[in-house]
């Protein structure tokens, strides 16, 4: 515990937080119909597309799993493959159009739910938590897998 019997501390509050906001995400995806990862890779996705490595690495995942989500995203048609233009053995990962306009409806949905979590905190507060969020993301050199939210 912190000072008080109210505060966490940087590792439990940290750890807590995450727990809240991936049971946000898991609310939001099983809304559309996603699992996590599936809103994942839609999320990402949405900046660009990606070669099949950049995005294992991104998401955090091994070729088998990676090739999997992939290939189930295909199936329901959120996503195809394209030829790298630079490299014939690759290829990149694209939304489709159904797949774009679900992730933005899910990315809409889950970044309103996150906002909410911090809905109660004076302006001044929240500013600062960005802040100090964006902060340890940069210097921890977090990958991009999910946008700057929506202006409140």
């Amino acid at each position: 515990m912190g000072k008080s019997g109210e505060d966490l501390g940087v590792v439990a509050g940290l750890v807590r937080a995450s727990f809240l906001v991936n049971a946000v995400y898991a609310e939001s995806a099983r809304e559309y119909g996603l699992t996590v990862q599936q809103g994942q890779l839609l999320c990402v996705l949405m900046a660009q597309p990606y070669g099949m490595g950049e995005l294992g690495a991104t998401l955090g995942l091994e070729k088998s799993s990676l090739t999997g989500l992939v290939d189930r995203a295909v199936r329901r048609g959120l996503v195809h493959r394209e030829p790298d233009p630079d490299d014939r053995r690759a290829v990149h990962v694209v939304l489709t159009g159904e797949g774009r306009e679900l992730a933005e409806h899910f990315y809409a949905a889950t970044c309103r739910r996150i906002d909410e979590l911090a809905a109660n905190l004076p302006t001044a507060d929240r500013d600062r938590l960005a802040t100090l969020l964006g902060r340890i993301v940069r210097e921890n050199e977090v990958p991009t897998v999910f946008l700057d939210a929506l202006p409140r």
